[in-house]
């Protein structure tokens, strides 16, 4: 990812959400990445503790955390999100310190954002970001969810192109008075398929420092790149289903889930981790259903056989995001740890 930044002149502004540790931060250095995004105070609060200094919370602007913010906009460069003159206008009272200021634009997935047409709202929000001595406009930004809701990467493409084509003509009619302003996007399957970033000035993924099933099936990485996997003890064994249980529910997977060819819902593939080296993809066989602590394993008949109550399996999550949020801590395949914020 870092290197499709570099070959297209883009920012590299990773988000942190998904994997949550200083350790695997230290890993975007490596890349020169210098700025960051998270989704909350509190997380850019542990990584500015860790030593990255240019900060975007993309979350809409929660005002009951305005002391903290100021906090942190006093020691480090903090971007916030807003998508409302309300939000502007309680900033522009209560912000202490200078910072940065992105425009939530709606481009489509509509969970949050201005709606990309509503140029009377969002010029609104410029005259009170242009009369504050606090506010640092820098651009407008989107997360066109929506593509995780794709069936090829065909129709990831379509809506990747549209959503920048909503933000040009934002920041073209904008431009006269805010010279500097980006277009910044950050979904995954769009960053990992895309390669037309033309009118892009900054990326924001996060999900891909460890992939899922649910990209998988998208087409934004292979089954090989999948990076994590919850580790599940197996505590019963039915024969007579080809079923194993595992302590591995809903609070350590989450409820998402996806449908195969069949019709028929699931909830991760299982892998082993008898070899060393890598995730081993278990044939034919997938999390049927998740209680809050239980998980039901579906086997074939030739794979049953080879595991016993006691054995550790691994589950390739659905949305590596909500598994890894719901763990303490990472284990790599050769037994280190890696600590992730509480």
């Amino acid at each position: 990812m870092a290197q499709k930044a570099k070959m297209n002149n883009l920012i590299f502004r990773p988000h942190f959400k998904t994997h949550q540790s200083a350790e695997i931060g230290n890993w975007f250095r490596e890349e020169v990445v210098k700025k960051i995004t998270v989704s909350s105070v509190q997380m850019a609060k542990y990584f500015a503790e860790e030593g990255w200094e240019d900060i975007l919370i993309a979350f809409p602007v929660n005002i009951l955390e305005i002391e903290k913010i100021n906090q942190l906009a006093l020691k480090i460069k903090l971007s916030l999100l807003i998508e409302s003159k309300d939000s502007a206008e309680f900033l522009k009272k209560s912000l202490n310190y200078e910072t940065g200021i992105y425009i939530k634009i709606d481009t489509g997935y509509h969970r949050t954002g201005i709606a990309s047409n509503n140029f009377n709202e969002i010029n609104k929000i410029l005259e009170i970001i242009g009369n504050s001595n606090n506010f640092k406009f820098t651009g407008f930004v989107t997360h066109a969810g929506h593509t995780y809701n794709c069936k090829s990467k065909e129709e990831i493409i379509k809506i990747h192109s549209d959503s920048i084509n909503q933000l040009k003509v934002i920041k073209d009619n904008f431009i006269n008075n805010f010279s500097e302003a980006i277009i910044s996007i950050g979904d995954t399957p769009s960053c990992s398929i895309a390669n037309d970033f033309k009118y892009v000035d900054e990326i924001r993924p996060g999900n891909f420092v460890f992939y899922d099933v649910m990209q998988y099936l998208l087409g934004s990485c292979k089954i090989q790149d999948i990076a994590v996997a919850l580790a599940c003890p197996v505590v019963a064994k039915h024969k007579e289903r080809n079923e194993l249980v595992v302590y591995g529910g809903a609070i350590h997977l989450s409820k998402d889930f996806l449908f195969d060819k069949n019709g028929n819902a699931f909830y991760g593939l299982v892998v082993n981790f008898k070899d060393e080296d890598s995730f081993s993809l278990v044939p034919e066989s997938y999390v049927k259903k998740l209680s809050q602590e239980h998980g039901i394993i579906h086997l074939p008949s030739n794979q049953f056989g080879k595991f016993e109550i006691g054995d550790v399996i691994g589950i390739l999550p659905i949305h590596s995001c909500l598994t890894a949020n719901l763990a303490d801590d990472y284990i790599t395949l050769d037994h280190c740890k890696i600590k992730k914020m509480k």
